[in-house]
């Protein structure tokens, strides 16, 4: 068993860098950011996902982000994305695309359900990648001004903004730090004999070997809040009326070009879902099926 947990989180992992990308206007990342996503779920076919996800990490070169490093997070996820992709084919199948490749009892398999479920695990890869990439390049504190920011409007019908923005930016920087966390714990259990190993005994018994590491990580957890509420006291810390950014935001022409290209790219992504390339492509190769 692995015990580099930490290595494996990209979320929270803010790396810094002179990039123009770097530079854009934190609502213009987060607006930016929830575009992408939601066009990423609303995308169905696996050449549109294929592009998304080249663009991604072509943005991530652009931004002197290592490609690794964004797509760090989709190892732990892969084998529960691998077992969706396995159901998505077996429960949802898409027999009138493409011919058919394994007929055996009740179970039938198409190229369609092929490529339905390559599409379900790149999909999944592309948004953990994008959200990794958004982490990698937004500071803590110009996600919580941003997202302060964006909400304002709703301050005034009594939204409380600036304590959804601080709630949001401290779990973010939880993340890792639980990660890192869990990572100690792991090692100075297994320095003390416990076991941990992988594919032996059913699920209980796996669950069993896990206790010890989720108990004194959620203490922990609970410890690490305790004092950060503490700190916030002693800091007399009573919100956000009357607080200012230590930092003014102005959104450039760069910041709204940049928003123009992401929004244009996020519509034509959805809008090309109505042409279903996937279609095209397999009656190319396989022909109209049986």
């Amino acid at each position: 068993m692995s015990f580099e947990f930490l290595r494996s989180v990209t979320f929270g992992h803010y790396i810094p860098a002179s990039s123009p990308i770097h530079r854009i206007d934190p609502r213009v990342k987060i607006a930016a950011v929830a575009l992408a996503l939601a066009a990423l779920i609303l995308c169905r076919s696996l050449v549109l996902i294929v592009l998304a996800l080249a663009a991604v990490l072509v943005t991530a070169a652009c931004a002197r982000v290592p490609i690794r490093h964004v797509l760090r997070g989709v190892g732990p996820v892969l084998p529960f994305l691998i077992l969706l992709a396995v159901l998505q084919a077996l429960v949802m199948p898409r027999a009138e695309l493409g011919p058919m490749l394994i007929r055996w009892r009740w179970i039938s398999l198409s190229a369609g359900d092929l490529v339905a479920a390559a599409a379900l695990i790149l999909r999944f890869s592309a948004l953990i990648a994008a959200f990794g990439l958004f982490s990698s390049i937004t500071g803590t504190s110009e996600l919580a001004h941003g997202t302060e920011l964006l909400l304002s409007p709703l301050a005034r019908l009594g939204f409380p903004a600036h304590d959804a923005a601080m709630v949001l930016s401290i779990a973010l920087r939880f993340v890792p730090l639980l990660a890192m966390e869990a990572e100690h714990i792991v090692k100075a259990q297994a320095s003390r004999g416990a076991d941990f190993g992988r594919g032996r005994g059913g699920p209980l018994a796996r669950a069993r070997r896990m206790l010890p590491i989720y108990v004194p990580l959620f203490l922990s957890a609970l410890r690490r809040a305790e004092s950060l509420a503490l700190a916030m006291e002693a800091r007399c810390y009573t919100g956000g009326a009357g607080r200012t950014a230590p930092a003014g935001f102005r959104i450039r022409w760069t910041d709204a070009a940049a928003f123009i290209c992401v929004l244009a790219a996020s519509v034509g992504l959805v809008l090309a879902n109505r042409f279903d390339p996937d279609r095209i492509i397999i009656l190319a190769l396989f022909g109209a099926g049986n």
